[in-house]
């Protein structure tokens, strides 16, 4: 067996969803609209005799900072691949202000560890395991069918399905902004807000990347989840003509194109962001 593995996840930015309970993990999750973005999560995975987990935030390309040392869905992903491994995972995105780091981590990792024990699984197999760690943990509900591929995507069924429609984004660039975290699961089990989201979410998909930001907007407002926090960057925007929305679900704003790095600045330190062209995906074997 080789040394270790590593595995690479983008991110996901979701503008708008509507929640969907089915009967089994397959037929749960959620429908939407989102943008899959080019930073993500790496994951090193060694072979070990006990599972364990240690999150990390890179501050530098050679400095990065532990900032957990658990991973419950991570742990139980790689206790349905049946393998038990030491991970290490790195994002140098800020934890839990909606960039869809839970599934990232759960792909890059899944992705490493087939490769290392030579599991076989494809890729689809991976993702149904890492769709259904973000259910059993209510970490997400879309995130990981989104970052199976690139682009800006519009998922009209929940689960893990092919019948995703992926708008490319060659040369798109968005920028966002986090005020901070906002615990997912407090979201997607409230049945007032989620009353609100079913109600503002419109079935449709976006033709530009500006129709997209449109239809997140409307969501965003509609849904009541736009917070007093983030309600000046939104306004700023508008006045530049600058299409943005709030991150879904994170304390945050992201926008679209050249002058909303600018604008976003005024209001803290901004991440600059292009649209993914594929997703997750096996980086390396360490022989």
């Amino acid at each position: 067996m080789a040394q270790s593995a590593v595995g690479f996840s983008p991110g996901h930015i979701s503008g708008y969803f509507r929640r969907v309970d089915g009967e089994s993990p397959e037929l749960t999750g959620s429908c939407g609209g989102g943008i899959v973005i080019d930073k993500g999560v790496h994951a090193l995975v060694t072979p070990a005799e006990k599972t364990s987990v240690s999150v990390h935030v890179a501050r530098s390309p050679d400095e990065d900072t532990c900032i957990a040392h658990t991973s419950p869905p991570v742990e139980y992903a790689l206790q349905r691949l049946g393998v038990s491994a030491a991970v290490k995972t790195v994002t140098t995105l800020p934890p839990g202000a909606g960039f869809g780091l839970s599934a990232a981590a759960l792909l890059a990792t899944l992705a490493a560890a087939n490769a290392l024990f030579e599991t076989g699984l494809s890729e689809e197999a991976l993702a149904r395991i890492a769709h259904e760690s973000e259910l059993e943990y209510q970490t997400g509900l879309g995130d990981v069918a989104a970052c199976t591929g690139g682009g800006i995507v519009c998922r009209m069924h929940p689960g893990i399905t092919p019948d995703i429609i992926r708008m490319k984004g060659e040369g798109v660039r968005i920028s966002a902004l986090s005020f901070g975290e906002l615990h997912t699961a407090d979201v997607i089990t409230s049945p007032v807000q989620m009353a609100r989201v079913q109600e503002a979410y419109t079935p449709e998909c976006a033709k530009s990347p500006e129709d997209f930001f449109r239809i997140s907007r409307r969501f965003a407002e509609k849904s009541g989840l736009v917070s007093d926090e983030i309600r000046p960057v939104l306004e700023a925007c508008d006045d530049h003509g600058i299409p943005a929305s709030m991150t879904m679900l994170g304390k945050g704003v992201f926008a679209l194109g050249d002058k909303s790095f600018s604008v976003l600045s005024e209001f803290g330190i901004p991440v600059d962001l292009q649209v993914a062209e594929q997703g997750f995906r096996l980086i390396e074997v360490i022989p």
